[in-house]
C-alpha cells in the first residue's frame, strides 16, 4: 500500500498506529507522482492517487468511498503564489511544482477559463526562492505550498490565491485532489483485505479527527509550523468522498477530460 509523507495525509495514517493496523499493511513511501505510478503499473495494489491520474485509469483502478484528500473552500496547501496580480499573467512565466499533476491541472483550467490567461508554464523542483527568480508566479503544492502560504510569502510581500478557494467561488462545488484506489484486479481476487483497509482507513480517519489536538501536536514536533495552524489546517481540508465530492469531480472531469486525458463523462467506480 502506498504512503504519501504530507502533512494533508496524516489524519488519515496517524490512526493505523493507534488501532495496530499499520502492523497489517506493508507501506511504501514515496512522493505522489512516484505512487501514481506504482499504483497504475501494478506495484501497488491499494494506495493514493492524484485525481488527474485515477481519472485517466478509472477502467484499472476502484476508488474507496468516504476517503480522499480535498476540500470545500480553502484547502491552504495548493496555491499560486505570485508577484504580480493574477490579471498580469498572461503571457508570464509560471513555475509549476513537480509534484502534483491534479493541482497543476487545476491552477491551468482557472487561469485559463477563470480569468481568459495564457502563461508561459515550465516545471522545475518546487522552491518558491528559486521559483520567485525565473518567473512570475507559482504553483505549489503540500508542505512546500503550506510554508509558503503561511511565511514566505507574506514575508516577501506575495500574493498567495488559493486554488480550493479559486474552485469553490468559480463552481460552487467541493474538490478533490486525490483519492484512495485498488487495482481492480487485486480487488477481484482479495475483496475481503481491500474491505479491511477501507473500513482500517476509515476508523483512522475518525480517530485522528476526534484526537485532531494530538495530531497537530505530533506533527509540529518536526515542523516549522506550530500545533494550533497545524490543526486549522487538518480539519480545514476535507477527508470525505461522498455525493457533493463526487460532483466535484464529474465538473473537473467535464472542463477537462477532453484536453487531459480521459473521457469528460468518465465514470467513478466506488468499492460497494
Amino acid at each position: 500500500m502506498g504512503h504519501i509523507q504530507y502533512l494533508n495525509c496524516m489524519p488519515l495514517y496517524w490512526g493505523l498506529a493507534r488501532t495496530g493496523s499499520l502492523l497489517d499493511f506493508e507501506l511504501t513511501k514515496a512522493s505522489p507522482d512516484a505512487l501514481n505510478d506504482l499504483l497504475v503499473s501494478g506495484d501497488l495494489d491499494i494506495g493514493p492517487i492524484s485525481l488527474v491520474e485515477y481519472l485517466r485509469n478509472a477502467d484499472d483502478l476502484v476508488a474507496l468511498p468516504d476517503i480522499a484528500v480535498g476540500c470545500d473552500g480553502p484547502v491552504m496547501s495548493c496555491v499560486i503564489v505570485s508577484q504580480v496580480p493574477l490579471e498580469q499573467l498572461n503571457g508570464a512565466r509560471v513555475a509549476l511544482g513537480s509534484a502534483s499533476r491534479t493541482s497543476v491541472r487545476l491552477a491551468q483550467l482557472l487561469l485559463a477559463e477563470r480569468y481568459g490567461l495564457t502563461p508561459d508554464y515550465y516545471t522545475c523542483p518546487p522552491d518558491l526562492s528559486l521559483m520567485m527568480q525565473e518567473a512570475e508566479a507559482a504553483v505549489l503544492i503540500g508542505d512546500a505550498a503550506l510554508r509558503a502560504n503561511l511565511h514566505d510569502a507574506p514575508r516577501l510581500g506575495l500574493q498567495v490565491h488559493d486554488l480550493g478557494q479559486m474552485w469553490k467561488e468559480w463552481t460552487g462545488l467541493p474538490f478533490v485532489f486525490a483519492v484512495w484506489a485498488a487495482r481492480r484486479e487485486y480487488l477481484e481476487r482479495e475483496p475481503e483485505i481491500v474491505r479491511g483497509v477501507h473500513q482500517a482507513f476509515l476508523e483512522s480517519r475518525n480517530l485522528s479527527l476526534e484526537e485532531v489536538g494530538k495530531v497537530a501536536e505530533q506533527a509540529a514536533r518536526w515542523e516549522q509550523l506550530d500545533a494550533s495552524v497545524l490543526e486549522r489546517y487538518f480539519t480545514t481540508l476535507d477527508f470525505s468522498l461522498g455525493a457533493e465530492q463526487l460532483q466535484g469531480i464529474a465538473e473537473f472531469a467535464r472542463r477537462t477530460g477532453p484536453t487531459t486525458g480521459y473521457p469528460a463523462d468518465v465514470r467513478v467506480d466506488l468499492l460497494t
